[in-house]
């Protein structure tokens, strides 16, 4: 893929593009890049890998800027990455990348956006925005379902999906935010314009697109602490769930306990225990029983320990 940025990406050839004055986005695999490199004048002093990349940074070079992509797909964000590579100067940008996401994204670029005043700033704010367009969405989701998920424990929802679920959010925000820190370190190489690619004029772009991955990160930082709050919440009622149940356990045994010392005191059958003798120590003994039982239960209601 070879574009040259004019008022839309226009596609043209290789050597089209080398040649004219405008700037250019040309998008590679990496054997084709391992032949056509020297065609580009970058003054690489480093050697770019797509395949081995673990992360989103730009490199400053002696006469280029180069660096990598690893961006979370949106579908399944704690999954593999989208890795491609990339190499810039002032003539243009080369993407490196044998996934196809470097691709798509360039098309989406090429297809929805057209410009008054064309420049490679105005193209790398479009492609990096491509990246973060749909994220205010995917946060607010998460969002929706984590109010949910807290007003399903709040109603003593139990269920261990719950949690499961509220564990998957937490890794896919955790996950995203980092993908956010990535991201506006990058805008910050970018802003920084050590080599001079990049008109004054066009930085604006840049700091335009590090304030909105800072909003998505401080979104994410948002989220990433509701779950928590959430986390601690379902804690919070299974320990008054089983405080409960302890309770109602020592209230049944201390009930039952001065029954347990007449059934114990009774059935030691001495000789000379007078009660054996009554006619009404039976009817007696049940009474004085069944006033223990109210008597305990009326105490422990006053008490609202039942």
């Amino acid at each position: 893929m070879y574009y040259l940025i004019e008022s839309t990406l226009t596609q043209r050839t290789l050597d089209e593009c080398i040649e004219s004055e405008k700037q250019y986005v040309i998008v590679l695999t990496p054997e084709e890049w391992l032949k056509q490199r020297e065609r580009f004048e970058m003054g690489i002093d480093l050697e770019i890998d797509a395949i081995e990349v673990h992360n989103t940074k730009a490199e400053v070079n002696y006469d280029s800027l180069t660096g990598t992509f690893s961006i979370p797909s949106r579908r399944d964000v704690t999954g593999d990455d989208y890795k491609f590579a990339f190499a810039l100067d002032e003539k243009g940008i080369v993407f490196i990348d044998s996934s196809g996401r470097a691709e798509k994204i360039v098309r989406r670029v090429k297809n929805t956006k057209k410009w008054r005043m064309p420049s490679l700033e105005r193209f790398m704010y479009d492609f990096l925005e491509q990246i973060i367009h749909s994220d205010q969405a995917l946060l607010e989701k998460y969002e929706r379902e984590l109010v949910k998920i807290e007003d399903r424990i709040a109603e003593n929802d139990d269920d261990e999906e719950i949690l499961n679920r509220v564990n998957e959010i937490r890794g896919d925000v955790r996950e995203l935010h980092t993908h956010y820190e990535q991201l506006i370190d990058f805008g910050q190489e970018l802003e920084e314009n050590e080599n001079n690619f990049f008109k004054e004029q066009n930085e604006r772009y840049f700091r335009l697109f590090i304030n909105k991955a800072t909003r998505l990160q401080d979104k994410a930082t948002s989220l990433r602490d509701y779950t928590v709050q959430i986390r601690d919440l379902q804690k919070t009622q299974l320990d008054v769930k089983q405080n409960r149940i302890m309770t109602i356990l020592t209230v049944v045994t201390t009930i039952f306990m001065p029954l347990t010392l007449i059934v114990g005191w009774y059935g030691m059958n001495f000789k000379y225990m007078p009660e054996l003798q009554w006619k009404i120590s039976y009817p007696l003994v049940i009474l004085v029983s069944l006033l223990i039982g109210v008597g305990g239960l009326i105490y422990f209601k006053k008490k609202r320990w039942l």
